[in-house]
């Protein structure tokens, strides 16, 4: 038993550290966890999942992957997905098909698996997933369109792949019961009955209990966790191995209730997901044999060429025709496509069952698939950068600003920041702020900046800095501290709160974390909307030779409160607390005027 606790403790510590390392190194933390695993399993032999988890191994790792589908599900909100472009829906429906169709037949013939076998194979890797595409997103830096297509495929091909796995698994399962094809047929289609209804009744039972509120809020996430798990157990219970299917569904049906907020169950999940990706992958690579790796060396080789330089570009090419998108464009999107946790968690969990009923090439599952996750991770993560580059096709020097908060003051920043083209992008997590913001037009996610959701769903293309004007002081400082690493210390910029004023030294957060104050030693967030309140406005000005900024500020006086500059090459600094700012002649200044005042545009 203490040997139990002190693995746990030390696979949790490795975990977390693969994790630190992937966001300071901007890479999916897939690859350092695969590699930790490695070395702590079959490399020196200290971590032996079957001998320290015994028979909770397998079942361990089918709880973990229905939490992760259920997770990953919850964004799949049918609405998001039909406003995607048709580029994506062709690659999650046509496309996948058509890497399913490729992957199966090279295996087949490269390692002489069974149909069964390669065309399961074939639809486990199928899958990119997002914990993987958003590091290596942000480390290239593409275009918008191809950021865009790359990220939804990845959230929404998640749970697409792993049903049409399942699907093929249950097929299998049926055939090898030697019945009558239509024996087959019929167990397969009872799976899927199965599935569906016990994920609809899950769904409908918990969107109830929520949008009722006949549950307390603290209990919220502890009863969604405990249908997620009942659904699974008991779906697989009625029809072996239909509990992934309930549970996908379950969690796409709470995706799209109006009614239902799932915000606060998607943040719990989230960590939730992030501590078990983390831990069953250490875990799941730990299992691997080397001599497996070794007896799949050259052929595994093969394999991921074909993936990389066949079934990828044959996808994006089907995906793409007749589309709006170029040829350089496609390029790249032919070139990344990352694999993840679920194709490894999946086939470690098929595998098993599969040598049981004699399929003995299944044993090969897992090396092949950890192989795949690896060849594309490490190969993509090295060349993406140098591929986008080369094709022209990577985001101009990001100019743009995440504002964090999405109060009156920082809707009348972003607008006036939009009318001269820099993308911003308004997070915050009051409803009735975004609402306001999106009918204005603006750009809005709605949620807390630092989640693992915004991690995924928020978009930063062409944006390269943060602007936290949070009316919540402590969100202005996490966000600072959060996102320092992705827009450097210099790019990081806060508006103080009226609390600060009060607050002694000992108690302030360091300003090397707090980023630069803006627009003075003596502006607050309360000054800022008291200034709105009384309908003053952002104006903007170009000053000329002859009317320079000493003419500008002889002219306003006190009534003007300086915000921005722009300078001819059409950067952007704000004014902030100990800089001293110069616009000279072709510069753009933004202030802050009583509505009297006028600006020359």
């Amino acid at each position: 038993m203490p040997y139990l606790e002190l693995s746990l403790a030390l696979v949790l510590l490795i975990a977390t550290l693969c994790q630190w390392l992937a966001w300071r190194v901007r890479l999916p933390a897939i690859l350092f966890l695969l590699l930790a695993g490695l070395v702590l399993g079959p490399v020196s032999g200290w971590l032996q999942p079957d001998a320290v988890f015994g028979d909770l191994l397998m079942p361990m790792v089918s709880l973990s992957v229905a939490i992760i589908l259920f997770e990953g599900s919850l964004t799949l909100n049918i609405a998001e997905i039909r406003g995607v472009s048709q580029v994506v829906q062709r690659m999650i429906s046509v496309g996948a098909l058509v890497t399913w169709v490729i992957v199966a037949a090279a295996t087949h013939y490269i390692f002489r698996f069974s149909w069964q076998i390669s065309a399961l194979f074939g639809a486990v890797v199928i899958v990119t997933g997002p914990t993987v595409i958003v590091p290596m997103l942000r480390s290239v830096r593409p275009t918008r369109k191809v950021a865009n297509i790359l990220r939804w495929e990845g959230i929404a091909i998640d749970p697409i792949g792993a049903l049409m796995a399942v699907m093929t698994y249950e097929f299998i399962l049926a055939s090898s019961e030697g019945e009558a094809f239509s024996h087959v047929l019929l167990l397969f289609f009872q799976t899927i009955a199965v599935g569906l209804v016990a994920g609809l009744a899950s769904g409908f039972v918990l969107g109830r209990l929520l949008s009722r509120d006949w549950l307390p809020e603290y209990l919220h996430n502890m009863t969604t966790l405990c249908l997620v798990l009942l659904s699974f157990s008991a779906a697989n219970a009625l029809a072996h191995e239909s509990g992934l299917l309930a549970v996908t569904v379950m969690g796409m049906w709470l995706a799209n209730q109006r009614d239902v907020d799932i915000h606060p169950i998607l943040n719990f999940k989230e960590h939730l997901s992030l501590l078990l990706i983390s831990v069953l992958f250490v875990v799941l690579a730990a299992r691997i044999n080397l001599d497996q790796l070794a007896e799949i060396g050259w052929q595994a080789l093969i394999l991921l060429a074909v993936l990389q330089l066949l079934a990828r570009p044959a996808k994006i090419l089907v995906s793409t025709l007749g589309m709006d998108v170029s040829w350089p464009e496609r390029g790249l999107l032919a070139w990344i496509a990352p694999r993840g946790i679920v194709a490894a968690a999946i086939s470690a969990l098929f595998a098993e069952n599969l040598i049981a009923i004699g399929y003995e090439e299944a044993a090969l599952l897992v090396p092949l698939t950890f192989t795949v996750i690896i060849g594309t991770v490490v190969l993509q993560s090295a060349t993406a950068r140098f591929v986008a580059r080369a094709l022209g096709v990577t985001e101009p020097s990001p100019r743009g600003f995440l504002i964090v908060g999405a109060n009156a003051f920082s809707r009348a920043v972003a607008q006036a920041l939009k009318e001269h083209d820099f993308r911003c992008v308004l997070a915050d997590s009051s409803r009735e702020d975004i609402r306001t913001a999106r009918m204005a037009g603006l750009e809005t996610y709605y949620g807390n900046p630092v989640s693992e959701h915004a991690e995924i769903h928020l978009d930063l293309s062409g944006v390269g800095g943060l602007l936290a004007m949070s009316r919540q002081r402590y969100v202005n400082v996490i966000a600072a501290i959060h996102y320092r690493q992705d827009f450097g210390a210099r790019r990081i910029y806060r508006l103080a709160s009226d609390l600060s004023r009060r607050v002694s030294e000992k108690h302030q957060v360091s300003q090397g974390y707090r980023g630069s104050q803006l627009f003075g030693e003596d502006v607050t967030y309360g000054d800022v909307i008291r200034l709105i309140n009384r309908g003053w406005e952002i104006r903007s000005t170009r000053l000329t030779e002859e009317f320079g900024w000493e003419q500008y500020r002889v002219r306003h006086g006190e009534d003007c409160l300086p915000l921005f500059v722009i300078d001819g090459k059409g950067w952007i600094t704000p004014f902030t607390a100990g800089e001293v700012l110069e616009p000279t002649a072709g510069c753009t200044v933004l202030s802050l005027l009583p509505d009297t005042a006028s600006g020359d545009d």
